[in-house]
């Protein structure tokens, strides 16, 4: 039997920051919107954010724990490298706060906001029929039909395994990460409140980096890999051992994975999307993902709004077409970086001696906190270019 009347315009599983912008910006324009979320459950964060976002998704300042004014960077061998933030600075929020924000503007906005667990769709019709299990004192299934599906529900996403061809493919790294509470008479020469450390050691990680990120009275201390034999619990200990923090209070430990590149279709060519870690929209190399989760959100909803206008489900191509004429460059030259520099330590040592470099760090930054290609200083970039060369080719000094 054809349904012919939808129980909502869109549901949207997922109320990370993707699935929550989406909600939110498609409530307020005017459609029926869902938002499923399975528990409100935290994900390994550093919680790096630029500061354009504020401005771009209308966040408040009062979400920030820390601003960050540089980043220090620790070779294999234990050489670091500041790299000073001039004029501006890195935000940093912790996930417990501001993904509970972002689910409840959406809820003011109109969305129906409901813990869920996502089980299956199938179309009935030219409607969506999505079924989940409530997260309450009585769970039960429910099912419910919609005119559209936006799924943002990580990587490796149910959502995207379900409707989307070969979406299980995505490589991915498991993220893994401790908040701590910083004690008073912390040794901060080892840890700087105002000061990212990005530590890029094969003992640490094979393949990524770790990191200590300051979050106001609190840290994250983590590490990425995506090796299956890799520990990532011994490395966050180890980390915490070289930081003098071993003893710190442990709030919450953390892991997930985390998709590495950007899936090839987003769209199941009928009336679902998938949307931010479930898209595979995070920076390689960097691991950055709130930001670009955010901007991926908006441009689900653009295009989901679209549809519901029209009806034409080709409109939803547009959404990952947008992205990557925006980032997929950034995207892809971030991709050969991590595959070139983090594959051996031999090769991490140069790449953090790179970063000594004050035409990479002005570049590094006016990129990062902005989200835009540098293009005023064509001569910084020519520069860079050939200093990186030197060093592929081993004419430069680690």
């Amino acid at each position: 039997m054809t349904i012919t009347t939808a129980d909502y315009d869109t549901i949207v599983v997922g109320g990370g920051p993707s699935g929550a912008t989406a909600a939110y910006d498609l409530a307020r324009q005017g459609h029926n919107v869902l938002l499923l979320e399975r528990g409100f459950r935290i994900k390994p964060c550093g919680g790096a954010i630029p500061p354009c976002l504020l401005e771009e998704f209308d966040i408040p300042e009062h979400l920030l724990k820390a601003r960050i004014r540089s980043a220090r960077m620790v070779s294999p061998r234990g050489e670091s490298v500041d790299m000073p933030i001039d004029g501006t600075f890195v935000g940093m929020v912790d996930r417990d706060e501001f993904d509970p924000w972002l689910r409840d503007r959406a809820g003011r906005a109109g969305a129906n906001v409901v813990a869920g667990v996502f089980k299956s769709l199938c179309y009935e019709g030219d409607l969506v029929s999505l079924t989940y299990q409530t997260k309450d004192d009585n769970p039960r299934t429910e099912t419910v039909t919609a005119r559209s599906v936006i799924g943002a529900d990580g990587a490796r996403s149910a959502v995207a395994r379900a409707t989307i061809p070969d979406a299980e493919k995505t490589p991915w790294v498991l993220a893994y990460h401790e908040i701590i509470e910083v004690p008073e008479d912390q040794n901060w020469d080892a840890y700087d409140p105002d000061r990212c450390d990005v530590w890029y050691q094969g003992r640490l990680s094979p393949d990524f980096y770790a990191w200590v990120f300051p979050h106001g009275q609190n840290a994250s201390i983590g590490v990425g890999s995506a090796h299956k034999d890799f520990s990532a619990k011994a490395s966050v200990a180890a980390l915490r051992e070289d930081v003098g923090l071993t003893e710190a209070t442990t709030k919450r430990k953390e892991g997930a994975p985390i998709p590495m590149k950007p899936m090839k279709r987003w769209d199941d060519g009928r009336a679902v999307l998938v949307s931010g870690d479930a898209a595979g929209v995070v920076a390689p190399a960097s691991g950055e993902g709130i930001y670009y989760a955010m901007l991926c959100g908006r441009l689900a909803a653009d295009a989901m709004h679209a549809f519901l206008e029209t009806g034409d489900a080709a409109i939803l191509g547009q959404a990952r077409k947008r992205f990557m004429k925006l980032h997929g460059k950034v995207f892809w030259a971030l991709g050969l970086l991590q595959r070139f520099w983090y594959g051996t330590d031999k090769r991490r040592e140069k790449f953090v001696a790179m970063c000594r470099d004050p035409d990479v760090q002005t570049l590094t930054w006016q990129s990062y906190t902005t989200k835009k290609l540098v293009r005023r200083r064509p001569f910084a970039h020519i520069r860079v270019f050939f200093k990186d060369v030197a060093q592929l080719l081993g004419l430069a000094r680690a």
